[in-house]
């Protein structure tokens, strides 16, 4: 069964940019924040018609997710939500934790009155989007607090590369985020490495981020006794498994 409509985000605010670049983008978010579920089947067809674009567009966004292992494309089969591939995830984590540990330390040595008043901001943000309970706008949040780290160290293209590495272990992440005393951890370590940084002590900077970060991949074997078919092994073939296309609630 395809994915519903309903399930794919509006590309509208994405108008300034080529077609397939806007529903790559916006099927790129629905894919990582897990409102497309691995196994998901998408349909080339409605996708086209639900952005009232050609098919041409869609077939280049689906060929760039493949390329992202976001999506197997199948001949003769179809299109689909590629399950979540165990055998990067710790690689990922390498790369992520040796940039970020990079980041903090800069951002530690450098960071003025507005780096520590925009740290504020986005920790009282993330308390609100939590006591709200809106999971994307937490997630948002968790998200810019590391770009923000990136940016007060100059260094803002590092936190591209860790976006394009970590996007399987998002993937695992947004399966625990519903649980209240995962976004409780969270906020407590981004407040340590907060306060680390608005002290211009690069050491506990760089202790904390790796302290956080040490933590961020959840127990992968729990993850995948609840939800078998979300993930992948390493060797197994790419094949698509038949199943009901599900929005994270």
């Amino acid at each position: 069964m395809t994915a519903p409509l309903r399930q794919l985000p509006d590309a509208s605010r994405l108008r300034a940019v080529p077609a397939s670049a806007r529903i790559q983008a916006a099927l790129r978010e629905a894919i990582l924040g897990m409102r497309l579920m691995p196994g998901a089947a998408l349909s080339e067809k409605e996708i086209a018609g639900s952005y009232g674009v050609s098919r041409t567009p869609v077939r280049e966004a689906l060929l760039r997710l493949a390329e992202e292992r976001l999506l197997d494309i199948v001949p003769q089969v179809g299109t689909f939500v590629s399950r979540i591939r165990v055998d990067g995830l710790s690689d990922a984590m390498v790369i992520r934790t040796a940039l970020e540990r990079v980041t903090v330390r800069a951002a530690a040595e450098r960071v003025d009155a507005a780096g520590r008043a925009e740290i504020k901001a986005n920790l009282a943000r993330q308390r609100a989007t939590d006591r709200a309970g809106d999971l994307d706008a937490f997630h948002a949040a968790d998200e810019d607090f590391h770009q923000i780290v990136a940016r007060l160290a100059r260094h803002p293209h590092l936190w591209r590369v860790v976006k394009q590495e970590k996007v399987q272990v998002d993937r695992c992440r947004l399966l625990t985020l519903p649980q209240p005393d995962r976004r409780r951890r969270v906020m407590a370590q981004h407040g340590a490495i907060a306060e680390a940084i608005a002290a211009a002590n690069p050491d506990a900077a760089d202790a904390a981020m790796t302290a956080h970060l040490a933590d961020v991949l959840p127990s992968i074997e729990d993850l995948r006794a609840a939800h078998p078919d979300y993930f992948e092994d390493p060797g197994e073939a790419a094949a698509p498994r038949p199943r009901r296309a599900a929005a994270r609630p």
